[in-house]
């Protein structure tokens, strides 16, 4: 497989689009893991992921059958209170896990809208909203800067290890914030940088793709959300993150290939998963605070 890099190969931002939707949309139809997190080493079983990032057993026993393809950094879902009849909008939605758990708390007065921009993989989670008998859930098709969602639409945004992948994070918040009601939440599980990457994972796409060379250094990723217009931004948790987990994908090892064990250890203290919370000014019939 040819490598390619963000600079100096002439890659542009498209090309990089292009490259994510088409690994993602093979991840799709192989129901396989591609995107690492800080907890996938030593298993690249997606129920095992999930335990690790945070998810319960009974999480992972309601939701469709190959909804869960293991490409979390988190549990957005325990970020918030959900109540009854809310909208959710999960960015980045996948094949429908985290939506079909966060449908099972809006109950049938509430909706769930997953968007993604791949078309493999909202095929695949309108399959298993199909199989699962989940009427309150849709998806559509569409990107994250420019979310298909009216404004003020929704009461809670939630996003696993996805906005790292895109090119413009901050036009990603601020969709995010456009969406959102007064009041409304942000709840967000993401990989970001402590420090800068090598040269060689910074600048290469298979690391882009392998959630790491897109990540922002964690006080950018923080003030892109504030510069959205959200408030109360909080860092709930964080958590190292281990570039061997990367060895689990290909795009991952052509990354890591012939880096010496000392930059491996650089890139490795540079990298963390954080869970983050926010809120859109303004009041809400009832506010529903963060865990």
């Amino acid at each position: 497989m040819r490598k390619y890099y963000l600079e100096g190969d002439g890659l542009n931002d498209q090309d990089v689009k292009i490259t994510v939707k088409e690994r993602y949309g093979r991840v799709a139809r192989e129901a396989g893991s591609c995107c690492p997190s800080s907890s996938c080493c030593g298993s690249s079983e997606p129920e095992d992921i999930g335990r690790r990032i945070g998810y319960s057993e009974e999480d992972l026993a309601s939701v469709p059958r190959g909804s869960n393809l293991g490409l979390g950094c988190g549990n957005p879902i325990a970020l918030v209170s959900i109540r009854e009849g809310e909208t959710v909008l999960d960015l980045g939605s996948g094949a429908g896990f985290d939506s079909f758990l966060a449908a099972s708390k809006v109950g049938p007065r509430g909706k769930v809208i997953g968007i993604d921009m791949t078309e493999e993989m909202v095929e695949r989670a309108r399959a298993n909203a199909e199989a699962g008998g989940f009427k309150n859930v849709e998806f559509r098709l569409g990107e994250i800067e420019s979310i298909p969602a009216e404004d003020g639409s929704v009461d809670l945004v939630i996003s696993n290890c996805v906005i790292n992948l895109v090119l413009d994070k901050e036009a990603a918040f601020k969709e995010a914030y456009r969406v959102l009601r007064p009041g409304g939440r942000l709840a967000v599980s993401d990989i970001v940088l402590l420090a800068e990457l090598p040269d060689l994972v910074r600048d290469s796409v298979e690391a882009y793709v392998g959630c790491v060379a897109g990540a922002a250094r964690k006080d950018d990723y923080l003030a892109s959300i504030r510069s959205a217009g959200f408030e109360e931004v909080r860092v709930i948790d964080e958590a190292p993150f281990s570039l061997d987990c990367m060895t689990s994908d290909p795009a991952g090892r052509a990354a890591l290939e012939g880096l010496p064990d000392e930059k491996l250890m650089e890139g490795e203290r540079a990298i963390v998963s954080i869970k983050v919370s926010a809120f859109k000014p303004g009041s809400p019939p009832e506010r529903i605070e963060s865990c």
